[in-house]
């Protein structure tokens, strides 16, 4: 049995065919222009393979209450032309068959969800962010998606500013200095005028980052209580995390009891940012047996 799964980013989908074990059978990527152009460049590839269901993890926000008459949308999204499309709607004139629909960061928090109970870790919730071209998170909790209104919007949190970066405005179009607007990929542009890849860890713009994530933590660990969060996308390494779990430690100053901070605060288990494109195959085949 073969199920399908798109990973539709606002810089690329990635495509991929998967078996019922969660293997990887087939995958192709390519960029997100139009909506016209790439939800056709998906339709056209699935249409190769007899897949039984398909689960999409898109980027947002997207409309997620199946009683809305725009479940299924791509809504108020900054993303150029991708305002208002009916993303879902379009895969299911193509494809009789059961689709899964949610947000990009859902789909790889279900991927580290599942890829801990396939290793026999004991978990029943989990948060993840990713933290790239934008900050977005999706909280899992007793093996349920987190959100009746809506998907959280936890890239979009207020935070303490650090004492050291109260200069810099933040680069999110809604609040500027929001987690996203902080934290991004892009605000080492912003900060420094060049990519977050030529910054050392030992300059002190790392610290300042690593002190707000550490309060997207304590938020999650707060609020949500998981059993773990997860921080992925381009801007995390574990090199980065170790400086986030020094700030933890100090800003949570032994409020509430957490398990041991490599194993609470990590990197994804999933290699290669294949989190996504595993909860998807796991989403999708429980959108089957339903």
């Amino acid at each position: 049995m073969l199920v399908g799964s798109i990973e539709a980013g606002g810089t690329k989908f990635v495509c991929a065919i998967g078996d019922e074990d969660y293997r990887i059978q087939d995958f192709t990527q390519f960029p997100t222009t139009t909506p016209e152009e790439t939800i056709q460049m998906a339709i056209d590839y699935f249409k190769k393979f007899d897949i039984k269901a398909l689960s999409i993890a898109s980027f947002g926000p997207i409309e997620l209450r199946k009683n809305s008459s725009k479940y299924g949308y791509i809504t108020s999204t900054p993303k150029p032309n991708w305002h208002d499309t009916d993303f879902l709607g379009e895969m299911k004139k193509s494809f009789n068959i059961p689709i899964f629909w949610t947000t990009d960061v859902n789909g790889s928090a279900y991927g580290e969800y599942v890829m801990s109970t396939l290793a026999n870790e004991k978990i029943n919730s989990l948060t993840y962010y990713t933290i790239g071209t934008g900050v977005g998170a999706g909280a899992i909790s007793d093996g349920k998606f987190i959100g009746d209104l809506g998907h959280p919007e936890m890239g979009h949190t207020f935070l303490r500013r650090h004492p050291d970066d109260l200069a810099f405005k933040g680069i999110c179009p809604y609040h500027e200095d929001c987690l996203e607007g902080l934290v991004a990929g892009p605000t080492f542009d912003a900060r420094l005028g060049k990519k977050g890849k030529d910054v050392p860890l030992s300059d002190h713009t790392w610290d300042i980052m690593a002190y707000y994530v550490a309060q997207a933590a304590i938020q999650a660990t707060l609020i949500l209580r998981p059993d773990k969060i997860v921080f992925g996308g381009g801007v995390v390494s574990e090199s980065f995390l170790v400086k986030v779990r020094q700030q933890f430690k100090e800003l949570l100053n032994d409020y509430v009891e957490v398990p041991n901070l490599e194993k609470y605060i990590q990197m994804p288990v999933v290699k290669n940012n294949g989190s996504a494109t595993l909860g998807n195959f796991a989403l999708a085949i429980e959108e089957l047996q339903k």
